[in-house]
This record gives C-alpha cells, structure tokens and sequence, in this order.
C-alpha cells in the first residue's frame, strides 16, 4: 500500500521475457502491489502514459527499442522512480543506466529479496519527497505534488519534467526572487549555470501551457538579469 494515502502502490514492469514478466507479477502482487506489464517499450511508454506508475521496472534489452531508449523518452515527462534489469553487470552499463535517469540497478539473475527491498526504499524515498509540499490551489492553478499532477480549472496540463520541476521550484518560493543561477542548478546542474537562455525557453513553454501572459503576469514574473518569481495570493508548499 501506498504509504502516503492508502492507494495500492501501481508497479509497470516492461520487460520482453514472459518468465520474467510472470514471475514479478507473481512476487510483486504477493506483496500487495498492483502490477502492469508490458512485453516492449512502446508497450511500456503507452501503458505509464495513460495510467501513471508509482515505481518502473525496465529492462535494458527489448525487442523494439533499447531500454536506455526508453528510459530517455520517459524521463521527458514522468519522474517515477525507475529499476532497471540487466543481464549486464559491467560498471559503464550502470553508470549510463544512471546518467539516464535510472533511480537503481540490478543485475539478472536478481534475487527477489533484494529487488524488493531496492523497491521499498525507493517507494519509502517518494513518499518523504511528496510530503515535503501540499497542494497549490488558488480556484485556477491546482498543484498536487503527491499525484504530480497540474491543473487549470480542472483539465489536466501535459508538462515535461523540466516545466513541471520549474513550476514546483518558483511555487515553493511563491513571493521570493529565485535566481537564475539558482534555477539553473536546480533544474540543469551545476554544470549549466551559465546557459541563462535554457531558463528563457522553459519559461515561455511553461507560460504558454498556464496561460501566463508576460506582458501582465498572474503567475511568473521575470525579474530581468536576476532572475524569476512566482506571484499569488495562496502561500507557498510546504509552509502550511
């Protein structure tokens, strides 16, 4: 069960070996999970889209693409924790499972044990960063960070990673000035700090999703050369 609410914890594992896929549904459901499976990564990418996983188990050899691949394509819109399966165990394969975006790492022939305590701690770590912030809603904006969900006047908005840790950054410091290169580091990395016009592209995505108009801002307000700051009459997450 999902420790935050009491909503069984959704698990998607798409891996192309249906003994594999048989027995984690198996361990998996023993457990009190509720399992998707699919057989190829379209499968996978298609199934987490229309219903959200609480954590993935992917693995890195499918039929249709690679599963680095998909790990890549994913990560553009969904932050699910992700375990990847491999029957690799070099060190240059983890470390790109890893650089992808990938949360953990096992190697087949995996014991179920040790999958299973790899999937409660990174379940247990979602929770403790859900409940860091409540929900933002101000009668238009709706913010659900336990559901990682945007709405405007009820429809669902569609945003990438990026537009959505964006959103998540300025709404926690609603009514302070976060700084570019603080923005930067947050969402890029330390490694980025000078690329300023990465936060011009973001911005103008993220407003044009929200309906944010820059020339009279209800949300996002750009302070030139400085940085951004996030108007609104409700408190900021997490201070309630």
């Amino acid at each position: 069960m999902n420790e935050a609410t009491s909503t069984p914890v959704r698990i998607l594992v798409v891996d192309d070996e249906p003994q594999i896929r048989r027995f984690l549904d198996i361990s998996l459901r023993a457990q009190g999970y509720t399992v998707a499976l699919a057989a190829s990564g379209r499968e996978g990418l298609e199934s987490l889209a229309l219903h959200p996983a609480d954590l993935v188990v992917l693995d890195t050899g499918l039929p249709d693409m690679d599963g680095h691949a998909v790990l890549r394509e994913l990560r553009q819109w969904s932050d699910a924790p992700v375990i990847m399966l491999t029957v690799r165990s070099g060190e240059s394969e983890k470390v790109a499972a890893l650089d992808g975006g990938a949360n953990d790492y096992v190697t087949k022939p995996f014991g179920t044990e040790e999958l299973m305590a790899r999937i409660r701690s990174l379940l247990r770590s979602r929770v403790r960063q859900d409940s860091d912030g409540h929900a933002f809603d101000d009668g238009h904006l709706h913010i659900d960070p336990a559901r990682r969900e945007v709405r405007i006047d009820g429809e669902l908005l569609s945003l990438t990673r990026k537009e959505y840790a964006l959103l998540l950054l300025l709404v926690r410091n609603a009514g302070r000035l976060v700084t570019q290169p603080q923005v930067l580091r947050e969402i890029w990395g330390v490694s980025h700090e000078a690329d300023t016009h990465y936060i011009r592209i973001l911005v103008a995505k993220l407003r044009q999703k929200l309906g944010d108009d820059a020339a009279a801002p209800r949300y996002i307000v750009t302070e030139p050369g400085v940085g951004l700051r996030f108007i609104s009459q409700q408190e900021p997450l997490g201070t309630r």
